[in-house]
């Protein structure tokens, strides 16, 4: 039977244990330069020494102004390149395999003097309204996530995953309370991430899976939910995407109706429904920290993969202590044993 700690592959990623570091931003570029430094290399490195089977780097962004702020990741120059590939060479030698987070934040783009959107609407009261792009200007975006998922493939990275959720640029076009565009680009809500998703394919070897991050509920009044997003999440799947991230949320103020779950597990539901209805690979989030749920999640088959955020924010460790806990197979670094 399956459990947390059984080996998975899709195409040539293959991971020897169903545990994940979910992407989480760091917010440390303290040169504003998008380049990872030795923060980036600490934070990545010690879980794949701390045994974690698969490790997904931040929200890297295609261009300057695709950043939730300056402290933030980039992809859109070469040379940002071998900072990453540093990481990704360490990762590797831990015996993980690493993945990244392709995105642009739109609307939700902090520090950028004039955000973009599909359309001109601000996040909250608080934010900068944005400009809407022009069809041309949606076009180059395309190819700016084209360049970025190029760098990531020189850089040596396993899989590349797109941010279509949390209220971000590829969420914003196909979600109809921030898609009001009336081109082809608000026709087609899907068409503008299925042309990212295009566009990363072509610049991936063909075995390299591509992961599409979405949310598959919209926590405000008028939000789509599940059936929705199993239905762009089929335009998707018919692009390229071969595994789906799913979590929720990130559109915009949370009505009180609509408020997310705070229990343990909640968003497992809806990565099974996507699971079933679409029949691929899905990676679940969201308070699964404990290593015994974890577990579950994967033992009665509701996801492939689960993703251990805050969890392994507190401890680079919790791979090795879930296998503990579990009475799995040792896979202590020898350097550690006397701690176990």
């Amino acid at each position: 039977m399956q459990n947390l700690f059984s080996t998975y592959k899709i195409k040539n990623l293959e991971l020897k244990n169903r545990v994940v570091m979910p992407p989480m931003c760091q917010y440390s570029v303290e040169k504003k330069d998008g380049i990872a430094n030795d923060w980036h290399y600490l934070h990545y490195v010690s879980r794949a020494v701390g045994g974690t089977g698969f490790i997904i780097v931040e929200m890297t962004d295609v261009e300057p102004d695709g950043r939730i702020t300056d402290y933030d990741l980039g992809l859109w120059s070469d040379e940002q390149i071998p900072a990453l590939a540093k990481i990704v060479e360490a990762v590797h030698s831990h015996g993980a395999k690493i993945g990244i987070q392709i995105a642009h934040a739109g609307r939700k783009a902090e520090d950028a003097a004039e955000p973009v959107a599909p359309s001109a609407i601000p996040f909250d009261e608080n934010s900068k309204t944005p400009r809407a792009l022009t069809t041309e200007e949606v076009k180059g975006m395309v190819e700016k996530f084209r360049l970025a998922v190029r760098r990531a493939v020189q850089a040596g990275f396993d899989a590349i995953e797109i941010h279509g959720a949390h209220g971000y640029l590829i969420h914003q076009f196909h979600s109809p309370l921030t898609n009001k565009r009336d081109d082809e680009y608000g026709q087609d809500l899907t068409k503008f991430g299925r042309e990212v998703i295009e566009a990363a394919k072509a610049e991936m070897p063909a075995d390299m899976p591509l992961i599409m991050r979405i949310s598959a509920r919209e926590y405000v009044e008028g939000g789509y939910g599940i059936e929705e997003s199993i239905e762009f999440s089929k335009a998707y799947k018919e692009a390229g995407a071969d595994v789906f991230d799913i979590s929720s949320g990130g559109e915009g103020k949370i009505a009180a109706w609509g408020r997310p779950g705070t229990h343990a597990a909640y968003q497992v539901p809806l990565a099974r429904q996507i699971k079933e209805a679409l029949q691929v690979p899905v990676m679940a989030v969201g308070r699964l920290d404990d290593p015994i749920l974890a577990n579950a999640v994967i033992g009665n088959e509701e996801a492939d993969l689960v993703q251990v955020g805050r969890g392994m924010l507190r401890n680079p460790y919790w791979t090795l202590e879930a296998a503990k806990k579990l009475r799995k197979e040792n896979i202590v670094p020898k350097q550690y044993e006397a701690g176990f």
